[in-house]
């Protein structure tokens, strides 16, 4: 299924399965009450219908199965939101080392010295880091060009939602772990980043400024998936791709990210983990950037497109 969260005419929000072919959203809140004749909580949000477990899935096949067309509206009816507005949190790995090489031969182009060599611990493990789980925006929304900032990136990558609660995950039992998957746009600012660097701590300002982080344009849950290793990915800016490859080139594979970050540590349902930009899925590793009102489309093979503008006030 693909599940979307979205806000009707009348500003009502609510969660969805979406029908491509129809092109519909079926309001799963409405369509409950036509079989039940009651609400069903498992269905008042994302969040919720995520810790409901098998029972809300279960559920909501059913009525995507009987599709009562008294519930379904067309989805250039609804605004579509972030599928889930406000995760429990946001770790954001790097598990691609195209991506890592592609960035160390810009660096060395722009400076003029060799760059460091990828540290044998990069194979080991996943990095990651935290991310602002407050900033989540959802497809066509404007991405808010932050004010400190002069040069501006999207980052192509797949993130996984998790769908059961888990600790000291074994890897072979780890994709048990997992409600869906979205697509991750992790937009950075990227002469911040830079000048954070220096810091040692991490990204701070480079990456946490409202609206840097998209979602969408909705979960698909990996039974419709089916491998989510094949997927082809690719990143276009007003229509001209600029990137692009394919999630089976992970060094790290979901199993290795959930079970290393789940070492004495408990993982709750709904919260997302990022895979880190896919080869060639973004503009610093070859030296082009964003511009104001440039539209950024970040499409998944399986999942769909993923679709912001980026938009630089005035300065005040």
């Amino acid at each position: 299924m693909k599940l979307a969260t979205f806000e009707d005419k009348s500003g009502r929000k609510a969660i969805g399965a979406v029908d491509i072919n129809r092109a519909r959203v079926l309001d799963l809140t409405d369509a409950a009450r036509l079989r039940y004749d009651a609400d069903v909580p498992a269905f008042s949000d994302m969040l919720a219908l995520i810790d409901s477990g098998p029972f809300g899935l279960d559920n909501a096949r059913r009525l995507v199965e009987e599709w009562p067309d008294e519930a379904s509206r067309p989805i250039s009816s609804v605004r579509l939101l972030a599928p889930l507005p406000v995760p429990r949190s946001i770790r954001d790995c790097l598990v691609f080392e195209e991506h890592l090489r592609n960035v160390n031969r810009q660096r060395e182009k722009v400076t003029g010295t060799p760059s460091p060599a990828i540290q044998p611990l990069w194979y080991k493990r996943p990095a990651y880091y935290k991310c602002n789980r407050f900033s989540v925006i959802g497809t066509e929304t404007d991405i808010i060009w932050p004010f400190y900032a002069e040069t501006m990136d999207f980052e192509l990558e797949l993130a996984c939602v998790i769908g059961r609660k888990g600790k000291d995950i074994p890897r072979e039992r780890a994709m048990e772990h997992i409600f869906g998957l979205t697509i991750y746009n992790d937009v950075s600012a990227r002469d911040v980043q830079a000048d954070e660097k220096v810091l040692n701590m991490g990204s701070t300002k480079g990456k946490d400024f409202d609206t840097g982080n998209v979602l969408g344009p909705w979960i698909v849950t990996l039974d419709e998936i089916g491998d989510p290793y094949s997927l082809k990915m690719e990143a276009r800016i007003n229509g001209e791709r600029w990137g692009g490859g394919n999630s089976g080139t992970m060094h790290h594979k979901f199993e290795d990210m959930l079970a290393f970050i789940s070492r004495s540590e408990t993982l709750y349902p709904g919260e997302v983990i990022g895979t880190g930009t896919v080869g060639t899925g973004c503009g610093l590793e070859q030296g082009r950037f964003l511009s104001p009102n440039d539209v950024i489309e970040l499409e998944v093979e399986g999942i769909g497109i993923l679709r912001n503008r980026i938009v630089r006030p005035e300065a005040k």
